[in-house]
């Protein structure tokens, strides 16, 4: 009907693979939604095993990017590397893989034609547009639509406008795709956390500290640069990549959501005692070490404290604003880490491993002494009552982390 609206439906092809307008596409990105998509190229050898480097099980177990609600395939292609390649160049563009338009937006029928609203964060809009413009063109000349991108710096909607709805529909399923992926590159911005920095536990962290370096300085790699700033203790749910305003409303929007959803049936008003207790460290080797940390348990023995963490982490992934890294937070507070070494203020992605170029600049400590003396160390008890949306590489008045927004329990 002119002037109404309709929902973005996939259109079938034979084979039961799906496609929209605009033919097959590449760039890396296949689609698979509740369609197929081809398999990857290039011959295989017996027993399974790709050929070009690829295994098995990177095909049988791509990896799986959800955007709007639904969850696509990144299917494996062979990429070829070119000197003075430049990362704005990425395109989704024609290639060996299908356009899979799912439900999750809506095309607006004018009188001109069709057009559809997308919310991009400033900050991806060079993504969109490409060097020198070349992939806001590409994508207009092969989805015959119109994309029409605000100025840099200002906050707004890409629109894209189109003779035929399924152009306009194919644009929008690429646009998409370039923004999930460019995101992904993001440092995060935001982490979900309790504080767990009460002067009690403060108190006896100081005590850990001095006795450590008192007892095991000589241990390789192990000085005062390591440990954690006490004020900034705290439980880390999951880290967040919000790139504007928008979406810092829409974190704290979900965070208050929650509290209807299952956090009031949880703590039934009342605070979480919990205990921070015992000491562990994240990779294999105690005489390599780049993280120890406390572990966080409730006083009672039951798993309140660790549902309401899931259950968090499973409503923002859900929403899009958390990528799910395993399939349960885990319940510990960094105390020692050799990222402090360069920047005690630093904030480790879910305190435990970063990229190749963060792990190379690690000096690792040998902590098999302090772990051998203080497996058991008591850090004490506190209560929880409040979870914050906490700003990175930020402080508050407390000394703390400043906070975009925060969930009391009552």
């Amino acid at each position: 009907m002119l002037g109404g609206r309709e929902h973005a439906r996939p259109r079938p092809l034979r084979g039961g693979v799906r496609e929209g307008a605009g033919g097959a596409w590449s760039g890396g990105l296949g689609w698979a939604g509740w369609g197929r998509t081809r398999s990857a190229p290039g011959p295989q050898r017996p027993g399974g095993a790709i050929i070009g480097g690829k295994s098995t099980m990177e095909v049988l177990r791509p990896t799986l990017i959800r955007i709007g609600g639904r969850i696509y395939r990144k299917n494996i292609i062979q990429q070829q590397s070119y000197p003075n390649e430049e990362e704005d160049d990425f395109y989704a563009g024609p290639g060996d893989l299908t356009d899979e338009p799912c439900d999750a937006f809506l095309v607006e029928e004018t009188e001109r034609g069709f057009q559809c609203a997308v919310e991009v964060p400033s900050s991806l809009y060079k993504y969109i547009i490409g060097k020198k413009g070349e992939t806001r063109k590409r994508l207009e000349t092969e989805t015959r639509t119109s994309i029409s991108i605000p100025k840099p710096g200002m906050e707004g909607q890409i629109v894209i406008t189109g003779q035929q709805r399924s152009g306009v529909i194919s644009a929008r399923t690429r646009i998409d795709v370039l923004v999930e992926s460019f995101r992904k590159k993001q440092p995060f911005t935001h982490f979900l956390s309790f504080a767990l920095n009460q002067p009690a536990i403060q108190e006896k962290f100081l005590q850990f500290k001095e006795e450590v370096l008192e007892k095991c300085s000589k241990d390789h790699g192990v000085n005062s640069s390591l440990f954690q700033n006490p004020a900034k203790l705290h439980l880390t749910i999951g880290t967040l990549v919000l790139l504007n305003e928008q979406e810092i409303q829409k974190a704290c929007e979900l965070l208050q959501r929650s509290k209807e959803d299952f956090i009031n049936k949880t703590v039934g008003g009342k605070s979480l005692t919990v205990e921070v207790a015992g000491i562990e460290y994240m990779n294999d080797d105690p005489a390599m070490i780049d993280v120890l940390y406390a572990k966080v348990r409730m006083k009672d023995g039951s798993d309140k404290l660790q549902l309401i963490a899931d259950r968090l982490m499973e409503q923002f992934v859900t929403s899009g604003l958390m990528m799910k890294e395993w399939d349960r937070v885990k319940l510990h507070a960094t105390i020692m880490n050799t990222l402090f070494r360069k920047d005690p203020n630093v904030e480790e992605k879910n305190n435990a491993t970063t990229g190749k170029s963060s792990l190379k600049e690690r000096e690792t400590f040998d902590g098999r002494n302090i772990l051998k003396i203080f497996e058991n160390f008591y850090f004490g008890e506190l209560q929880l009552n409040s979870v914050h949306l906490s700003q990175r590489f930020s402080t508050d008045s407390s000394g703390y982390y400043a906070t975009s927004g925060q969930l009391t329990f009552f």
